[in-house]
């Protein structure tokens, strides 16, 4: 009986692999508390308590977990400073201020839309009522 011995390798073609690449960076700063962090990072140096209680309703182990993914990416700097009890500030890099550059505008349009979205959900909730 006849084996079959030919293997088809797909070879990934650059764009899917480039949108590959693209859809984890936008995973990353997609998400809600990374753009929250990154528009309040645009206004200068922050202190870790400090972005805590601007963000309101984060907890502070996603905080943590949002920090160090944006600081793995590029994004944000991390600075310790020897200090009892040590300070440690966030500030956005070069490239966060890009990003920031990105989601300002988009963030200052959801701030000054936040009305006509709750009276658009508040009819369609209504209409959607049995």
């Amino acid at each position: 009986m006849p084996e079959h011995t030919q293997v088809t390798v797909q070879i990934p073609d650059r764009e899917s692999s480039d949108c590959r690449a693209v859809s984890a960076v936008l995973a990353r700063v997609g998400d809600k508390w990374s753009v929250l962090i990154i528009m309040l990072l645009g206004d200068g140096t922050k202190r870790f308590n400090e972005i805590k209680r601007m963000v309101g309703g984060i907890s502070q182990r996603m905080l943590t977990l949002t920090l160090r993914g944006l600081e793995r990416d590029g994004l944000v700097k991390r600075t310790i400073y020897s200090t009892i009890p040590p300070r440690v500030e966030y500030e956005l890099t070069p490239l966060g201020r890009s990003l920031w550059a990105a989601v300002g505008p988009l963030g200052s349009w959801a701030q000054g839309h936040v009305a006509d979205i709750q009276k658009a959900q508040d009819r369609f909730d209504k209409r959607a009522k049995p």
